[in-house]
């Protein structure tokens, strides 16, 4: 398996000398090339910092962290934004979404930032739109759409530029149990067609049942795995079983 970004020895600390809280301790963890990897744990146990440092947003205390081999944390600023543009894409919850554009200019517009030429973001724009189910509603504001019709003008803003990696940070939370199982189709077509490697957080054991593996975070270390390696109906009850048995219980977790 090609490792993509691989975590050495990540620890994370906020405070001073005298009063330092260890957020994240020693992660180690590889990402393969067209994986989907969810990661999961109970609320404050590091996720999204882990999720904020894999996606150069936030950098560790010490630790490093690999993309392809390269150490980005050696990068400056001008270089981590031009490789950050370049190799990663972002799906947030609350989407993210300017007003003031339509759909079609939301989803061009990392391209427009990279200063493709207008007939390359064209020609993008629609196919990708047509592979989200969204060539109806490229003329459409943000406004003017459905939750689920939101998201997926996110993830397809996420996908245009073919990013190296896509990191979504609980793409369901503000989703109908409908709109989200739908979101979870286009992020598993997208990955198996486009072998677009995912790491994506969550709470929720049914979207994470989409994943092809999941790391649980518990106070700041991988507490355990969990590979799918049947349907996926019998990996959502693997994974229930486990949440309950890490302590807490169920609704804790989710």
């Amino acid at each position: 398996m090609n490792i993509v970004l691989e975590t050495r020895d990540l620890r994370k600390e906020y405070g001073t000398k005298e009063a330092t809280f260890t957020v994240l301790k020693n992660i180690n963890l590889s990402v393969g090339k067209g994986e989907f990897l969810g990661i999961m744990g109970p609320s404050g146990a590091g996720k999204t910092t882990l999720l904020n440092i894999l996606s150069t947003i936030d950098k560790p205390t010490s630790g490093e962290v690999y993309y392809e081999g390269k150490n980005i944390l050696n990068l400056k600023n001008k270089e981590l934004s031009l490789f950050r543009r370049n190799n990663i894409g972002f799906i947030f919850q609350d989407f993210n979404l300017l007003d003031s554009m339509t759909v079609e200019d939301n989803i061009a517009l990392p391209l427009a930032l990279s200063k493709v030429s207008s007939k390359e973001i064209k020609k993008r724009t629609l196919q990708i739109s047509y592979f989200f189910g969204l060539k109806d509603q490229l003329k459409k504001y943000p406004y003017q759409l459905s939750i689920g019709q939101k998201q997926r003008v996110a993830v397809a803003r996420a996908l245009v530029t073919s990013p190296t990696i896509i990191f979504a940070d609980e793409p369901t939370g503000s989703l109908d149990s409908k709109s989200s199982e739908e979101l979870l189709r286009y992020l598993t077509k997208m990955n198996e067609e486009f072998h677009t490697t995912i790491v994506m957080v969550t709470h929720d054991a049914f979207a994470a049942s989409y994943c092809q593996r999941i790391m649980f975070i518990k106070d700041g270390e991988i507490h355990a795995r969990l590979d799918k390696d049947n349907s996926r109906k019998e990996f959502f009850k693997r994974i229930i079983d486990f949440l309950g048995s890490m302590g807490g219980g169920v609704h804790e977790l989710i």
